[in-house]
């Protein structure tokens, strides 16, 4: 079974605090599958305005850190390490469906299957369990591309 640290991690995806949303990898397959931890914390300051009397992680926060958990499958896949000229972009959410809240004290246990990747696109299916009950599932798409490509063809 093949782990990773939060310095592990770290040097697959550009986020990093507040936005680093995987904490752990507790296995994964290059090209197959990924299983990922957040811990969800009372300090994260999201949870000062969501919602104060009851703190509750927010969907589009659970959707991102699904997401990056997939990323790091990509990066992994193509054994590719973060550099300066390289990310990764959602480029579509399709089907999410959120089945119960997620809390400060949880362990947000988030699982990506690879659908396909071709030409840059990688779509998964994701899915985010606390104590093996489903919090969130949804199909993801990513793109990987060159920092820069972007602003070439906004002009």
């Amino acid at each position: 079974m093949k782990k990773l640290d939060i310095n592990q991690i770290r040097e697959y995806l550009p986020h990093r605090y507040p936005m680093l949303l995987v904490d752990r990898v507790i296995e994964w397959e290059a090209g197959k599958r990924i299983v990922g931890i957040k811990n969800v914390t009372i300090n994260e300051e999201v949870f000062n305005g969501h919602f104060p009397n009851n703190p509750v992680m927010p969907g589009v926060l659970l959707i991102e850190a699904l997401a990056q958990n997939a990323a790091l499958l990509t990066f992994m896949t193509l054994d590719k390490k973060l550099d300066e000229n390289s990310t990764v972009y959602f480029a579509s959410i399709d089907n999410a469906r959120f089945k119960r809240p997620v809390v400060p004290g949880d362990q947000f246990r988030m699982v990506a299957e690879l659908l396909r990747g071709a030409r840059g696109f990688w779509k998964y299916k994701v899915a985010g369990y606390v104590d093996d009950e489903l919090a969130v599932e949804a199909e993801v798409m990513c793109a990987v591309r060159t920092v820069g490509d972007t602003a070439k063809k906004a002009d």
